[in-house]
């Protein structure tokens, strides 16, 4: 059966003292509570490592925003998926519109980073979704398998019933504009359709389906009765410990 999972995305914010600050908060205040999802955080990658240390591990996921497409050598800068592992995160977010568009990650690089992450026992967040000029021309669907398609569809489905899916639609992502309910669950159920078609039904019922875009307390309850909604992957509303345990108890 899959899971229900609300994950949140700090991006480039938090210093390591106010992120390990949020961390202990949302950590106190889901201490009596038995959430009825999972819970996971990403956060910058200095942050892994104290805040892992810190949260309840049984009740927080701790997942890094990405990892590097080579296994190790001599590339400065950049965090192996082998380095993410060793920090005590189980997650990683992979695919991101912003690392796409800002970043220039392809389907050939980010094929590496999720075998990468799933080589070192990391369940990816893999990230698919739109920009508005493709949904006001009607191609989303047709956009969407295309990002699918070209990188975790060449899993075997042993290896892709390990992943998560997020999907974001780029015109809501940070922008205050959601998508609308029924906009949200037609994708959901289409991606679990295309799941269907290529690992067969099984794996497309347990494959477990996040929405993501402007998502927040309000909204949370609606989106997450859908049938294919399978919870959110929330950026802004991530970032203060009551808003994200709003969306939450939204399960």
């Amino acid at each position: 059966m899959r899971k229900n999972i609300v994950a949140g995305n700090w991006k480039m914010n938090k210093t390591l003292q106010e992120g390990l600050a949020l961390a202990k908060e949302l950590n106190e205040v889901l201490a009596p509570k038995t959430p009825n999802c999972d819970v996971v955080i990403g956060t910058p990658f200095i942050h892994l490592a104290a805040v892992a240390a810190t949260v309840d591990t049984k009740k927080i996921g701790v997942a890094a925003q990405n990892c590097a497409n080579k296994e190790s050598g001599a590339y400065t800068g950049e965090v192996s998926a082998a380095m993410v592992k060793s920090t005590g995160a189980e997650y990683v977010i992979l695919g991101h519109s912003e690392r796409r568009e800002y970043y220039n990650e392809t389907s050939a690089i980010l094929n590496d980073k999720v075998a990468l992450a799933l080589a070192n026992g990391l369940t990816p967040i893999y990230c698919c979704g739109e920009a508005l000029d493709i949904r006001n021309a009607n191609k989303q669907n047709e956009f969407v398998k295309n990002q699918l398609e070209e990188t975790i569809f060449n899993l075997s489905a042993e290896d892709f019933k390990k992943l998560v899916i997020a999907y974001e639609p780029i015109w809501a992502i940070g922008t205050g504009v959601t998508a609308s309910t029924e906009q949200a669950q037609d994708m959901l159920k289409f991606i679990r359709s295309i799941i269907a078609e290529k690992f067969g039904q099984e794996i497309a019922d347990n494959t477990s389906i996040l929405y993501g875009g402007s998502c927040n307390a309000k909204n949370a309850p609606e989106l997450f009765a859908q049938p294919d909604i399978d919870g959110g992957l929330i950026g802004g509303a991530s970032l203060k410990a009551a808003d994200f345990v709003a969306i939450i108890d939204a399960f």
